[in-house]
């Protein structure tokens, strides 16, 4: 299985990093390829809702930045993991730019899975990102809902914590 994660944080060794780190360890294990883009290190601007990739542009986006290296697997892919931090109770502003700007792709021709992991400082601050993710999941993409995975404060980080993202990488 091809899977792409989509991690919103700009922390190179934080607690959202560890956890995808330990998800794509177990993925890899069970001999899936994983491909990860680090998408607060890119250059990738809003969408402009200008329509240019629905009109003129068959599919590809009017703006000049990083978002073609994304969108060359985005049809490729059996499975799409969101990655964040919770900033003010929701994912990261770069996340969502790089989600909003699959718009111009549309729904992925390929992909069947998604999950979502999502770590924080305090508990129960999900629910903005939860209400998205199964969105996508029930609304637009219509792919099997393979879990959200958080880990809170002390979670961060943990034995536990990062085995359970393992296990599940492995279980795929």
């Amino acid at each position: 299985m091809n899977i792409l994660v989509l991690n919103g944080s700009a922390r190179k060794q934080g607690n959202t990093a560890a956890m995808v780190d330990a998800f794509e360890q177990g993925a890899r294990e069970s001999g899936h390829e994983v491909t990860r883009f680090n998408v607060a290190e890119m250059n990738i601007g809003g969408c402009l809702g200008c329509e240019y990739c629905h009109t003129k542009g068959n599919g590809e986006c009017v703006q000049n930045d990083d978002m073609p290296h994304i969108y060359a697997l985005w049809n490729t892919v059996d499975m799409i993991v969101l990655a964040s931090p919770i900033y003010y109770g929701s994912f990261t502003g770069q996340l969502h730019s790089a989600i909003h700007r699959t718009y111009a792709l549309g729904i992925p021709q390929k992909a069947n899975k998604m999950a979502m992991i999502l770590s924080s400082g305090a508990c129960e601050v999900y629910e903005a990102s939860r209400q998205i993710y199964h969105g996508f999941i029930q609304g637009y993409f219509r792919v099997e809902d393979c879990g959200i995975f958080t880990a809170a404060g002390s979670q961060n980080k943990s034995p536990e914590k990062l085995a359970e993202l393992k296990a599940f990488g492995r279980s795929l």
